[in-house]
């Protein structure tokens, strides 16, 4: 998609992109180099002025992308049922959602939930003054009698806690490094100045990749053509274990787009998989209008799995999310949730389809599950993971 053909931006947040690239010119002056990672992070989360900070209208119709659980009721209400398994076999529980977007997630979860399986506490990890206050509008409106057990964290728990961790849509929203190989050599890819600010700002840059990088990448033992460009998040251990490291016994669940290693590093898949979102328009080009676009990349399952190992996580399983939800009751959510319905069920098999669909979110979305102080699950497979456990793809 050409930059032609992507609306243009009121004069108002060019203005706050326009703020955006000149601190981001500025640290290149300083510097003399912006690692890619670096130009994201900023583009996504700078106060006040990042994409998911400055007060930008994001989620559903009226944003720039939909996720599950704006679509509909339904992928909450599965959930509800692999949480509630869970809280059983745990008793007293919390939940702690990091990255809630707007909100809807967490109050379709606690009002799908049954009154006896509700959790303590309802922990929203949200950087964003911004997002918070979306939140809290969200919850009192849809869940007015159980959004009291919401509570908003600045960073991870302190305190042990047991429980669940939803990560929904999280980790693909982690600033990635990128990086080039070329003639036999590992390059770091990084941002430089390209003409004046805003949509035309920037270009690329490369250098000789740094240890950590270098290293990184020649673990993945993939046969790699040249050139070849991608994604790579090494600080996916650390963030990981940040979230789930006083989580004392409990489930861990993600759910995002992405692949297996194996499927990720594919030769064909040679430029990568970054992608940008505005107005429901996907395209590849992070330089338009930085701080006013979604940047995001698919996730590496493996390495997802390797993170989990790493921070003393049992990988519980691995699935698409068609399994997950059809594993969760899909089928009998969707017939109860039709019988108080006007319209026969229509938008709620629309709804389903979407969720669903190879061609949609089905196959896209995949789900894994860690878990910790819970081995004796590991015979007997969550619900979500039941129909077909697809760890052996890892």
């Amino acid at each position: 998609m050409t930059r032609s053909i992507l609306p243009e931006p009121p004069d108002e947040l060019k203005a706050l992109s326009t703020a955006l690239c000149d601190r981001l010119r500025d640290e290149y002056a300083e510097t003399g180099f912006l690692p890619f990672a670096r130009f994201m992070e900023r583009a996504l989360y700078e106060p006040g002025l990042g994409y998911y900070s400055a007060g930008l209208h994001k989620f559903g119709a009226a944003g720039d992308f939909v996720t599950a659980p704006e679509i509909g009721g339904l992928f909450a209400a599965c959930l509800a049922a692999q949480v509630s398994e869970a809280g059983a076999l745990l008793g007293r529980y919390d939940i702690l959602e990091p990255g809630a977007g707007s909100g809807k997630l967490a109050a379709d979860l606690l009002n799908a939930l049954p009154e006896a399986a509700l959790p303590d506490h309802y922990f929203i990890l949200e950087r964003s003054a911004d997002l918070r206050a979306e939140q809290r509008r969200t919850l009192d409106e849809r869940a007015p009698g159980r959004c009291g057990r919401v509570e908003w964290l600045d960073a991870p728990p302190e305190d042990a806690w047991r429980g669940v961790l939803i990560a929904n849509e999280v980790i693909d929203a982690l600033a990635v490094e990128r990086f080039r190989r070329v003639d036999g050599q590992i390059q770091q890819v990084g941002v430089q100045p390209a003409g004046e600010s805003g949509a035309d700002g920037f270009g690329w840059d490369y250098r000789p990749a740094p240890e950590r990088l270098s290293q990184a990448v020649a673990q993945l033992d993939s046969d790699l053509p040249e050139p070849y460009e991608s994604e790579i998040l090494p600080e996916l251990a650390d963030w990981l274990r940040a979230v789930t490291e006083r989580m004392s016994s409990g489930l861990a669940l993600f759910i995002d787009y992405g692949y297996p290693r194996s499927e990720y590093y594919l030769p064909e898949r040679r430029t990568g998989t970054l992608m940008c979102h505005y107005r429901h328009r996907a395209h590849t080009d992070p330089f338009f209008w930085p701080g006013l676009q979604d940047l995001t990349a698919f996730v590496d399952f493996t390495a997802l799995a390797e993170a989990g190992e790493a921070c003393g996580l049992n990988l519980a399983g691995y699935t698409s999310q068609t399994l997950f939800l059809l594993g969760c009751g899909l089928d009998r959510i969707l017939a109860e949730h039709i019988e108080d319905t006007d319209d026969g069920g229509l938008k709620l098999n629309a709804e389903a389809r979407q969720l669903t669909l190879p061609g949609m979110m089905g196959e896209r979305f995949q789900v894994m599950a860690l878990e910790r102080d819970l081995e004796h699950r590991l015979d007997q497979p969550w619900s979500g993971f039941s129909l077909r456990d697809l760890s052996y793809r890892l």
